[in-house]
């Protein structure tokens, strides 16, 4: 259940990912950001009716101290609660530094604590020579390749109007030490009710493999509000055994109105 949790945190949140991430048949659009600074979304996942882990993601602000650029700072992070936290202690925080104008990233870095194990990890995006230098080592990647946070956000700014019900966006994205890849398919648009209320929501399902988390039959499903805010409300994954389910608890520092909401 650690290992799945660990992959939840990361997958659930920010899967989505060659960029240019292309459709088969129509290439998504890089719009402007649906985000801003002092945006912050959190997070309670459940295993059943247990409430076992919580999250938050959040987007600041920096300066580069030698040219003054302004940047955006991605900040995750992911714990266990109440009984779960009790028999596996998982702490983990993901941090990502992006370019403003085309929320490419510079550096990512995570700080993981899973009971006794601990690692800490960085990889540092060469753009000039499409290169990736990390912990483990130096890698050629191709052009535009994110890290699995930066990845997140600027899939939450693609133009979907164009794609149409089973197609699917091919994307990349590099992690520990190596490159890869993830199919998104659109599933079209569905009204859900949650905790915090009811939203139109665009409904994508991404593929996932099969092995030490996952049946090869297993299905993920991910809600994401039909407005310019692009926030997933909702996560179901199907595990080995049983299904964790992640529901949005609270939002704020929106940079547009949640015009998807539904009373």
């Amino acid at each position: 259940m650690k290992n799945t949790l660990t992959f939840i945190f990361l997958l659930v949140f920010f899967s989505t990912q060659n960029l240019r991430a292309q459709l088969q048949n129509t290439q998504p659009e890089f719009k402007t950001g649906s985000f801003q600074a002092g945006e912050s979304l959190k997070y309670k996942i459940r295993y059943g009716f247990i409430t076992a882990a919580e999250a938050t993601l959040e987007v600041q602000e920096g300066k580069k101290q030698n040219n003054g650029e302004r940047y955006f700072h991605y900040i995750a992070h992911g714990k266990t609660t109440g009984s779960f936290d009790f028999l596996m202690h998982v702490k983990n925080r993901y941090d990502s530094y992006v370019d403003q104008q085309t929320l490419l990233p510079y550096q990512f870095t995570e700080n993981v604590r899973e009971g006794n194990y601990k690692r800490n990890s960085y990889a540092n995006f060469d753009r000039a020579d499409n290169k990736v230098q990390a912990s483990k080592g130096t890698f050629n990647v191709p052009e535009n390749t994110f890290d699995i946070i930066s990845l997140y956000y600027f899939a939450r700014s693609l133009d979907l109007k164009n794609i149409s019900v089973g197609e699917s966006v091919h994307m990349n994205y590099f992690l520990d030490k190596a490159v890869y890849p993830a199919n998104i398919e659109y599933l079209g648009k569905e009204t859900i009710s949650t905790e915090t209320g009811k939203y139109e929501c665009i409904k994508v399902s991404p593929t996932l493999q099969p092995g030490r988390v996952f049946r090869r039959d297993s299905k993920m499903y991910i809600w994401i509000t039909n407005d310019a805010n692009r926030i997933p409300v909702k996560v179901e994954v199907e595990i080995l055994i049983g299904s964790l389910i992640l529901e949005l608890q609270s939002y704020s520092g929106l940079k547009y109105p949640v015009t998807a909401k539904r009373n």
